[in-house]
């Protein structure tokens, strides 16, 4: 399954699978979001799968954010298929509870 990202309303959902082959792109895309909004919501809600290196981006993506002195929320906490590799990494606290 190819990953795809979509604007609901102002949520920005991945759907898919973030893995090392596609985590540079999906990485450049939210950095982008990152410079010019003051806040952003991303759902991991729809991810299929995700190894560490997709975690990795998504703690960079934080870390860039909490520099930056901008808001970002990542929700999705409660998927099942990407509860094991968080936890693992020790990066939960990146996740938001589902709040939308």
């Amino acid at each position: 399954m190819a990953l795809t990202i979509e604007n609901n309303h102002g949520i920005f959902e991945i759907n898919g699978k973030i893995h090392s082959e596609n985590v540079r792109s999906l990485q450049n895309y939210f950095e982008c979001l990152i410079d010019i909004s003051d806040s952003l919501i991303i759902s991991i809600e729809n991810v299929k799968k995700i190894d560490i290196s997709g975690v990795n981006a998504l703690g960079m993506l934080y870390k860039k954010a909490m520099k930056g002195n901008k808001a970002l929320s990542i929700i999705g906490k409660d998927n099942k298929n990407i509860q094991s590799v968080f936890k693992h990494t020790k990066m939960n606290f990146i996740l938001k509870n589902d709040f939308v």
